[in-house]
């Protein structure tokens, strides 16, 4: 007979361990002294701790592997274990993959798009027509994640995938003071889609001139706090801001792609004017 300090040193597991084992019913002690309490193990259930490790690294919980060391398992009561086992752990395998294959593809956008801060350049280009999917409401500017929120799952009810870009058009000029803002919300779509009573499915209009500033933009805040950067180098080079289409901000990532409180952003004022 070994005390558990003793067993517990030669079979490498802890006291603590072997005390949960024997609350387990998994491992008892070969004899307890009722006077002192003191739990002592016989040397030949070290094959015990050895099985109960083996069936631990084929994936199977305590729980699980308990009816294992049972004296008259039956034969086909192990294979149907055994199977069971297989199936969840093949399970496990597939979700795992997934997984890996998600991360996988995390990295190669990354790999596409940069991971660094983006040059914060400014020029004029030409921006083409888009089919979206577009909600517009006056809401508290803290209320812009819900209604991207709303467009987006109404999309996936309508069979579109996880878009890559948003966008945001300011239609009270973007400006950040007011409690309440004018904001529509627009989602790129790869089809024509109906639209319901929130949800407006339509084009927005190419834009034949527009200032473009590249940035990291913070997609928590209430405002784009680059407009007024862009409207004074617009000032600077004798442009003219357009007052027939709203101020555009898209977002060139997708909501998973956000590492950090950042994600960058395409700045987008309508110019009078042709781009050149």
């Amino acid at each position: 007979m070994m005390k558990i300090s003793a067993f517990a040193k030669v079979s490498g597991l802890s006291i603590k361990a072997l005390r949960y084992y024997d609350e387990l019913g998994l491992l008892k002690p070969a004899h307890v002294d009722e006077q002192s309490g003191y739990r002592y193990y016989a040397e030949e259930q070290l094959l015990t701790v050895k099985r109960i490790a083996a069936y631990k690294e084929q994936g199977f919980t305590l729980e699980q592997l308990k009816p294992f060391l049972e004296d008259n398992i039956r034969a086909d009561a192990v294979r149907d274990k055994l199977s069971e086992k297989m199936k969840e752990l093949q399970e496990t395998v597939q979700s795992l993959q997934l997984q890996l294959d998600e991360v996988n593809s995390r990295l190669s956008h990354l790999e596409h798009i940069g991971t660094g801060d983006p040059a914060e350049s400014i020029r004029t280009r030409k921006v083409p027509s888009q089919r979206v999917a577009s909600l517009r409401d006056q809401v508290p500017r803290s209320q812009l994640c819900l209604l991207l929120d709303e467009v987006m799952k109404y999309a996936a009810l309508q069979g579109e995938e996880e878009a890559r870009q948003l966008i945001i058009l300011w239609h009270d000029d973007g400006n950040g003071n007011a409690d309440v803002a004018d904001i529509e919300v627009a989602l790129p779509l790869s089809r024509d889609i109906p639209a319901n009573g929130r949800v407006r499915v339509h084009v927005l209009p190419e834009l034949e001139s527009a200032a473009s500033l590249i940035h990291h933009c913070d997609p928590y805040g209430y405002s784009c706090p680059v407009i007024p950067e862009l409207k004074a180098w617009i000032s600077s080079q004798g442009l003219v801001q357009s007052d027939r289409e709203p101020i555009r901000e898209m977002y060139l990532t997708s909501d998973k792609d956000i590492y950090g409180r950042k994600r960058p952003a395409e700045l987008l004022i309508p110019l009078l004017g042709n781009a050149e």
